[in-house]
């Protein structure tokens, strides 16, 4: 890079050049770097391949490339005599555009790239990189892609700046003087850009179920194979968002024009939007133009694990393309968007791991081709891993969300297998098995295939404590066995009608797994999703031959008399209808005031029979309670407002 002295109007003048006399000035043998994503200098690349003839042995180095002009193909046309490329990309190399290329792949982790150029260790000749014209001071921006590029600018020998109106003046640490360039080639054209991606019902559905687990006031960073509305489900509700991120999207933007990013909370440059790169439309950029709520950085600084950890509740939103029963992680570059392939996803799960009240979140369609094939496969054997299983946290395909931090590989597996497509389960399992993941004694339950009810959550407080009411999933299995050997002697025998010190898992399974229709389990959890405590659950099972389905509870002592059975016995009453099923029936003790007093709070009319010792409480959906009968059944019960 030039160091010049003097004025640096005088040196702008003087350094002036056509894009032909600037590739005159590469000589064969020399490595090239190329500025990276959507600030490709796309005049300099197309002069650069009409020249390519009178080169011999060019190394071009990038990241991966959307490719407007084909340098690919000169290498493969020329056998690598020409050119030789080097693309930094850290997917998997099973795209068909990409596999056809795959020798050029350098995998490397962005936040590492730099550091390989400004160390020697990857010595750089030529630098082709697009600026803004200079400001007053005679400073140029590299607008939409700070990202390695700065770092390539500043440590090669020749710099050859293309100089476009249309690239938008972005602050932060983007900025290259006039002085340090050893060639300007003025040529105005737009910048490349990245299209959104089409909507995809799948991903809507992701959205929603992860919008639970980002907090108001969290920072956030999301991958650029996310789709815009799916964006907007999980974060439109949100407050004080933060951004601390990769790539900048169009979505983010309109984000911030809804006022829920407002950087206000990030904990760690606070009032900035950070990112390395833009991708998107003009508005984009636009919108980034001397704004001084944005600041972009290189990637030795966006993508350092330790900087992303400094941020309050970070979370990270990457998008995986497939995945194994263990939790190994591939990703793939997307047809409608290279880039989503050059990854930071590994530095951004690690340090978002590593914040306060930090997560990072793993989407995941669970399907590809139609739904041909599962992206859920027993082991990752072809794909390039690009998250090893030890960083993994939680995981959401469109049938539901999952923790695996902490859990053994039989539990991953299981968990697994629940948010896979219905269709592709029962294989998983048997393979599962197969491969000594889950042990041989374990049946496969039709309930399996059950699709998770979303709907069916719900979140409330309850002294100040944040109580989540959900349908139960086969990875609860070992907490509900929790909960009822931490439940009272007397709440045991309520429960079971008998003294039980024991709950093997073969029980549990009977509860955990269960389809949602015939046989549905709620839970009342509190804590940390994936690792919350049950404090409650309450259970329906359909008797086929009268389509009645019988109703059981438990309640942990410290949480009863706060109104949890209601809860869970309103929403077992208005699935089990939806459902189909005519009514509910509950067997308990005679003495059993509370159980009454909570099957006489339906609004329907309550029969009372006897068999044996027990008391026989059934309701029909198609009777409901006049206002009558509803004072009456209170005044019947006699009961005070206690819950089981």
């Amino acid at each position: 890079m030039a160091q010049a002295k003097g004025y640096w109007a005088d040196n702008y003048v003087e350094r002036r050049r056509s894009a032909e006399d600037a590739m005159a000035m590469i000589r064969p043998g020399q490595r090239v770097f190329i500025g990276s994503s959507c600030g490709e200098p796309q005049h300099l690349v197309r002069e650069l391949s009409e020249a390519s003839e009178r080169y011999t042995d060019l190394e071009i180095v990038r990241l991966l490339s959307l490719e407007g002009t084909p340098l690919t193909l000169i290498a493969n046309k020329t056998g690598d005599r020409a050119m030789n490329i080097r693309s930094f990309y850290l997917g998997s190399a099973k795209p068909r555009s990409i596999a056809r290329n795959m020798r050029f792949l350098t995998p490397m982790n962005l936040s590492a790239i730099p550091r390989l150029f400004n160390s020697g260790r990857m010595p750089v000749d030529v630098a082709l990189i697009q600026v803004s014209p200079p400001d007053d001071f005679g400073w140029m921006s590299l607008g939409v892609s700070v990202d390695v590029t700065l770092a390539a600018a500043r440590s090669a020998e020749l710099v050859v700046a293309q100089v476009n109106a249309h690239m938008p003046r972005v602050l932060g640490q983007s900025f290259v003087h006039v002085n340090d360039v050893d060639v300007i080639v003025e040529y105005d054209e737009p910048l490349l850009m990245a299209p959104d991606l089409p909507e995809s019902q799948r991903a809507n559905r992701i959205g929603k179920l992860i919008a639970r687990l980002i907090p108001d006031g969290a920072t956030i960073q999301i991958s650029p194979g996310t789709t815009p509305r799916a964006t907007l489900l999980a974060l439109e509700k949100r407050n004080d968002l933060g951004v601390h991120t990769q790539f900048l999207t169009s979505t983010m933007m309109h984000l911030v024009s809804m006022g829920v990013i407002t950087n206000r909370r990030k904990g760690f440059n606070e009032g900035k939007l950070v990112a390395s790169t833009a991708l998107g439309s003009e508005d984009l950029y636009e919108f980034i133009n001397d704004n001084p709520g944005v600041e972009f950085y290189p990637s030795d600084y966006v993508n350092d694990p330790s900087v992303i950890a400094r941020h309050r509740r970070m979370v990270s939103l990457n998008v995986a393309s497939v995945m194994d029963l263990t939790g190994q992680v591939a990703a793939d570059a997307l047809p409608q968007n290279q880039f989503s392939g050059v990854t930071g996803m590994l530095d951004f799960i690690r340090g978002a791991a590593q914040s306060e009240g930090g997560k990072s979140i793993l989407m995941l369609p669970s399907t590809a081709m139609q739904g041909k094939v599962s992206r859920i496969v027993p082991m990752l054997a072809e794909s390039a891993v690009v998250v090893p299983r030890g960083d993994v946290h939680y995981v959401a395909t469109e049938y539901g969300v999952i923790n695996l931090f902490g859990k053994s590989l039989q539990e991953r597996a299981l968990a697994m297998i629940s948010i896979a497509h219905p269709e592709y389960r029962d294989d998983l399992f048997r393979e599962a098995q197969k491969i000594g993941l889950l042990s041989s004694r374990r049946t496969l339950k039709e309930s399996i295939l059950g699709v998770y009810p979303l709907k069916l959550e719900e979140v409330f407080h309850i002294d100040g404590q944040e109580v989540v009411i959900r349908p139960s999933k086969p990875v609860d299995e070992r907490r509900i066995q929790e909960h009822f050997y931490n439940l009272e002697k007397d709440d045991v025998i309520s429960r079971f009608f008998h003294e039980k010190t024991s709950f093997l898992r073969e029980e549990m399974e009977g509860i955990s797994q269960i389809d949602y229709i015939r046989n549905l389990t709620l839970l009342a959890v509190i804590g940390e999703f994936g690792f919350g405590r049950v404090i409650a659950v309450g259970e329906y099972l359909l008797d086929p031959a009268d389509n009645f389905a019988e109703v059981a509870f438990s309640v942990s002592h410290d949480w009863q008399g706060k109104g949890l059975g209601k809860h869970l016995m309103a929403k077992l009453a208005d699935a089990a209808r939806e459902n189909g099923i005519d009514g509910l029936v509950a067997y308990t003790a005679l003495d059993n005031r509370a159980m009454i007093h909570l099957f006489n709070t339906l609004p329907y009319e309550t029969e009372t029979s006897y068999e044996e010792n027990m008391l026989v409480l059934r309701c029909r959906f198609d009777r409901p309670k006049t206002p009558g009968d509803a004072a009456a059944s209170g005044a019947a019960s006699g009961a005070k407002d206690v819950d089981v």
